[in-house]
């Protein structure tokens, strides 16, 4: 297989040497995300070298699969084999690749409950800037070797290298789910995520809007009936809870709907991705809120301006991402910290020294 990687490696090589940049592209289904890239648009989904299964072993429930492999077809596979992607990453519009996926960071509504990218992600193939392959980490987690190395390419949004493959631990699909629905203000949603995450019930996926609590179990039957006798509630149908947690991981629902729609009809909205203490209080702000992660992970459609967002996320104890904006008026990301800016630099110099990579797409 590292045969197969010539061409690209030559082809990083000579663009290093002449001074020109590649915006790594897979299904571009979030390049709304971050900043613009700059570069040559370099689609890897044309590149068959990134595709398919490298190996698939249930048994010892880990996967190997080329960074182009769409999503949607590698959790197929996995499904067949009763096993999944524990952090659940969102196809936005059925779209988005395995590469996408590690260089977003994203994860949907399990993320605090099964963990997320970082903790799936087991080790993978990089070709650096200057066109070098690097392995890191291994097939188990006990082989840590170079895996916090692995874990820096997510969420780096394909500034540091084009990943050629990946391996990711696998969790079986449970054996059954349910959904309660409760009414609930937000105050209320907050204590009572809060409390269900603190005594242990088997939560797999949380989130509060429009005055409705929503709360995923899953496990064994004889668990899940108790946990749901415990906690009361309006029990949803297996199809109609199935849809509500597909819409909110692929942010297909009302919620997310309605505000590209809005800012579409320039209302003036952008939408924010709040990451904060779950303890965190209400946040008193125009506009619309929805929570995830047991009140972590709180999306916020509102007229504000990107100061007086991030000081809201910052005196709650967080910070803010905008998401989404037609058009971006303010930058995606707000600017590490000294010691994480030099780190940063540290990594782009050890990592892509020519700028090779997507460049910008971090800010600056």
């Amino acid at each position: 297989m590292n045969d197969a990687f010539q061409p690209l490696q030559e082809r990083i090589r000579a663009a290093a040497a002449e001074g020109r940049a590649f915006e790594l592209i897979g299904h571009g289904s979030k390049r709304f995300y971050g900043e613009p890239g700059g570069g040559e648009p370099w689609v890897l989904t044309q590149e068959p070298a990134l595709a398919g299964l490298r190996a698939f072993e249930p048994a010892e429930l880990y996967v190997t699969v080329g960074s182009a492999t769409p999503l949607a077809h590698l959790e197929q596979q996995l499904a067949a084999q009763g096993q999944m992607l524990g952090c659940e990453p969102p196809c936005i519009g059925g779209l988005g690749t395995v590469g996408g996926l590690i260089a977003s960071g994203l994860a949907g509504p399990a993320r605090p409950y099964r963990g997320g990218v970082r903790d799936a992600l087991l080790g993978l193939t990089l070709i650096d800037g200057q066109g070098q392959l690097l392995k890191f980490g291994g097939t188990v987690m006990k082989n840590v070797a170079g895996f916090d190395v692995s874990r820096l390419m997510v969420g780096a949004m394909g500034t540091l290298g084009l990943i050629a493959e990946a391996t990711f631990k696998l969790l079986p699909l449970p054996q059954a789910e349910c959904t309660l629905r409760f009414e609930a203000t937000q105050d209320d949603a907050l204590h009572a995520m809060n409390r269900a995450a603190a005594e242990g019930l088997p939560l797999s996926a949380s989130a509060w809007w429009d005055g409705s609590l929503l709360l995923r179990l899953s496990g064994s039957e004889p668990v899940l009936q108790a946990a749901c006798a415990r906690l009361g509630g309006e029990r949803l149908e297996g199809e109609l809870a199935a849809g509500f947690w597909a819409g909110l991981r692929h942010q297909s629902d009302e919620f997310f709907v309605g505000a590209v729609r809005a800012m579409q009809a320039g209302q003036g909205i952008a939408v924010w991705r709040l990451l904060l203490p779950s303890t965190a209080p209400v946040l008193a702000c125009p506009g619309e809120q929805l929570l995830e992660w047991g009140g972590a992970l709180r999306w916020l459609v509102t007229p504000l301006e990107a100061t007086q967002v991030r000081e809201l996320a910052r005196r709650a104890g967080g910070q803010a991402v905008l998401y989404a904006a037609l058009p971006k008026l303010a930058p995606a990301f707000e600017p590490p910290a000294p010691v994480l800016q030099a780190v940063r630099a540290g990594l782009q110099a050890q990592f892509d020294p020519q700028g090779v990579f997507n460049p910008g797409r971090l800010g600056p």
